[in-house]
């Protein structure tokens, strides 16, 4: 499993013109799973995600965790792409759909998080904060 978090001020997802989800400050994670990834490894990443201390504390250094603030989640396959060869990128390394959505259904519960539309064309929209954006293997 692997995760592209971004601190946000606000993100927001749109299928069809239709806001499906949004939060305030907080993590926009891209979420991409893996053949060999299973219910352990989904919870086990959304526990790092909510503990790591990348937001500010009360002397401005990074060093709170997520508390109270929000997660939205977007399935995003595209992070497994590999383009070490020609300019068409392979995707062979994520996931089939029917593997992968109830694992991306049971890592948005573990981390609480809001959550796009599995599979659909969605708009994602985002303030970063920071910017602070952080690549996490699960």
């Amino acid at each position: 499993m692997r995760a592209v978090i971004q601190r946000v001020a606000r993100a927001s997802v749109r299928v069809d013109d239709a806001e499906v989800a949004s939060i305030g400050p907080g993590l926009l994670v891209l979420l991409a799973i893996a053949p060999g990834d299973d219910a352990r490894t989904a919870e086990r990443l959304a526990e790092r995600i909510r503990a790591l201390r990348i937001f500010a504390d009360a002397q401005g250094r990074m060093n709170d965790p997520l508390g109270e603030r929000e997660i939205l989640c977007v399935s995003q396959f595209t992070l497994y792409a590999d383009t070490r060869r020609g300019n068409r990128p392979s995707f062979t390394s994520a996931a089939a759909g029917e593997q992968a959505e109830p694992l991306y259904e049971r890592f948005c519960d573990a981390a609480g998080a809001e959550r796009g539309v599995f599979g659909a064309d969605m708009q994602v929209e985002l303030v970063n904060d920071g910017p602070v954006t952080l690549v996490v293997d699960g």
